[in-house]
């Protein structure tokens, strides 16, 4: 008896829309079922269950397509996954951005001393601690200290100024005015506790408000310290400890100079940090247990084949189970049996960045002194005197990053992988500059062509090898900076040009606090031999003109109201880097888009070149702009207008009154 072999079906995986799935399903029934169904007529019944399945099936294929579309970083919509795809490469979107200032402390203390010798007793100041809090009041926005101001001591790089307060009948000095200065990031300070049981692998918590810009500390029952790391595998943990006696004898003697220094620590107490699409702040723990050692849960090399250790799986037959790795403190202890208090602050965002002479209040002030053998009336009084101001606009304060922003510095922050070899290495660390530390807006890179010397180097001309040789080697003379103010070429150098921007969102200089924190933070990740140089770039500020013939039947001011807000969407200053030029073409063809517009004209008043948009350089400071002047007629070559050789960005400060558009008419 024969075996009827039935033949392969011939399948098409091609099409996957509802029009090819209802072709191929009727394509496959006459083929293989001819005698059990032929009527495909549109009302037939056979014809409602090939469209049911060709309408499932549409539907399956959209939503796979859909899910592997979100697991590609390129290509993903959704905030959520791209939030998701993000931290699972390492980068923490930022949901918000404080604002950095530089703030001036102010105290008063009573002088000491007779004649000439009449000097600040500084046994009066006071040493405010880190963590104070300051306002202003006219903008509902609070700051909070990053470090200590120590009215008691003097150092070079923590200078007091001081001047005359008060003076007697003598014309002698009774009281001084200390001045210092802090560095402060604007938030809001909140407290929360969590209580834990039993200890939970990877246990993680969520905290109660959103837009948390940082964490500031998290402390168990028993006042330890957990600390914050980018991985559970990273053990060892940085922390900042005072320069004294007590740390280092022999360091203590350069504390004027170096007040504070970096301590290696290694801990189990450590925790990571999520964030979520919805601005929800997650910390997850580690999942070993600290009340047991790890030597009862997988072997110690040093220990095995021992017969004296007495341990539970060194004494067991059973086999070594590869999970009960996951159980011990590699990846840091689970809290258990204690109660956590974190604090932390929360907002952020660009109306943080408040301007200057507005931060007064000081809202909760922390203050230590000596008061052995000083007058309690005066100690008092000294405390009373303490103020603050900000002499600077706060800068760097942002809103949340954009998907398309997070995806871009996600490629940038995976290819550095915590090192920075080139350039675009280096903007990417710029870029992902933790919040707490300042926020830089633009960034440009250029190889220095002087000596990175630090602080206080003299200005000049660069000497050259032949110089140094003929002037002073062949003469016999002593080379000396002080004589010659020079800088010597150092082609290992960089100069990162950096700008901010302030509460309206317009470029600034970079605040100095922001500055120091860069060149720290950047020091982690460059290479030993580059040297960082951090400079200003130059804020050409701008005005823009064009001229249209609008279209018959349109109102001609609605026409030119859109072209206005089509220029203002050029101009963008999240679209524009430095040293970007401009491309006049480019312009001219936004506005062309807008609806009712027939053609761009060049401007007839103050067009001499006849181009088609007129680019106006604004220097006034009087008016608000930055009061750099840029020759532009001199910079436009092909419809093209060019940067200056010192790296510059351009602006449209004002847009509302610097972007003019006139129509002449319409046809």
């Amino acid at each position: 008896m024969a075996i009827d072999q039935q033949r392969p079906k011939d399948i098409n995986f091609l099409n996957k829309d509802f029009t090819g799935l209802r072709s191929d399903l009727i394509e496959y029934a006459k083929t293989y079922f001819p005698a059990s169904y032929s009527d495909f007529n549109e009302t037939s019944p056979g014809m409602m269950f090939i469209e049911m399945a060709a309408y499932v099936g549409d539907i399956l294929s959209f939503y796979i397509d859909e899910q592997f579309r979100e697991s590609l970083l390129a290509y993903a919509e959704e905030r959520k996954t791209v939030f998701d795809i993000a931290q699972s490469y390492g980068y923490r979107p930022k949901i918000s951005t404080p604002a950095n200032v530089t703030l001036d402390f102010f105290q008063t203390v009573p002088a000491t001393g007779t004649g000439d010798t009449v000097t600040p007793d500084y046994r009066y100041g006071h040493r405010i601690k880190e963590g104070t809090v300051v306002a202003a009041d006219q903008y509902s926005k609070t700051f909070r200290t990053v470090n200590e101001v120590d009215f008691s001591t003097s150092g070079s790089l923590d200078p007091v100024e001081v001047s005359i307060y008060e003076v007697g009948a003598d014309s002698t000095p009774t009281k001084y005015l200390l001045k210092k200065q802090a560095r402060a990031v604007s938030g809001e300070v909140v407290t929360e506790t969590f209580t834990f049981n039993a200890a939970k692998a990877y246990d993680m918590i969520t905290l109660a408000n959103k837009n948390v810009l940082e964490i500031i500390s998290v402390t168990d029952s028993d006042s330890n310290k957990w600390y914050q790391v980018e991985s559970l595998a990273q053990d060892l943990v940085y922390e900042e400890v005072r320069n004294d006696a007590e740390f280092d004898p022999n360091l203590a003697a350069f504390n004027d100079t170096t007040p504070y220094m970096i301590k290696l620590l290694r801990t189990k107490k450590r925790y990571k940090s999520y964030i979520k699409s919805d601005g929800s702040y997650q910390l997850r723990f580690g999942s070993g247990t600290a009340t047991e050692n790890d030597e009862e849960v997988i072997p110690n090399p040093s220990t095995v084949g021992n017969s004296n250790v007495n341990s539970d799986f060194l004494n067991s037959n059973s086999a070594l189970d590869p999970a009960n790795f996951l159980e011990t403190a590699v990846y840091g202890v689970a809290p258990a049996n204690t109660t956590l208090t974190i604090q932390y602050s929360v907002g952020g965002g660009v109306d943080d960045n408040v301007p200057s002479n507005s931060i007064t209040s000081l809202r909760s002030v922390t203050s230590e002194i000596n008061s052995t053998g000083l007058d309690t009336a005066l100690v008092d009084e000294s405390q009373g005197s303490i103020s603050v101001n900000n002499a600077s606009p706060a800068t760097g304060g942002k809103g949340e990053e954009t998907i398309d922003e997070i995806k871009e510095n996600v490629k940038q922050y995976f290819q550095a992988q915590s090192r920075a070899v080139t350039k675009q290495d280096y903007i990417t660390r710029i870029y992902s500059l933790p919040s707490k530390y300042g926020n830089v807006a633009k960034v440009y890179i250029t190889q220095d062509d002087q000596l990175n010397s630090g602080e206080g180097v003299i200005q000049g001309d660069v000497i050259t090898p032949e110089t140094l040789q003929t002037e002073f080697i062949d003469k016999g003379e002593s080379l000396k900076v002080s004589d010659l103010e020079v800088r010597v070429p150092n082609p290992m150098a960089l100069n990162f040009y950096v700008l901010g921007y302030n509460n309206s969102k317009q470029l600034v200089n970079v605040n100095e606090a922001t500055k120091r924190n860069l060149k720290t933070y950047m020091g982690q990740y460059r290479i030993l031999t580059d040297a960082i140089n951090l400079k200003n770039a130059y804020v050409i500020n701008i005005g823009v003109r064009f001229t249209i013939y609008a279209k018959r039947g349109y109102n001609k001011e609605e026409v030119i109201f859109k072209c206005i807000q089509k220029v203002k969407e050029y101009f963008n200053i999240d679209k524009w880097q430095i040293n970007q030029p401009i491309m006049l073409s480019d312009v001219a063809y936004q506005i062309s888009l807008v609806d009712g517009v027939n053609s761009v004209v060049p401007p007839v008043v103050d067009n001499p070149d006849g181009n088609l948009i007129v680019v106006t350089n604004k220097f006034e400071t009087a008016s608000g702009y930055s009061g750099n002047i840029f020759d532009i007629s001199t910079a436009i070559k092909g419809g093209v207008i060019y940067p200056s050789l010192d790296p510059s960005i351009f602006e449209v400060k004002f847009p509302d009154i610097d972007i003019v558009g006139k129509c002449l008419g319409d046809y």
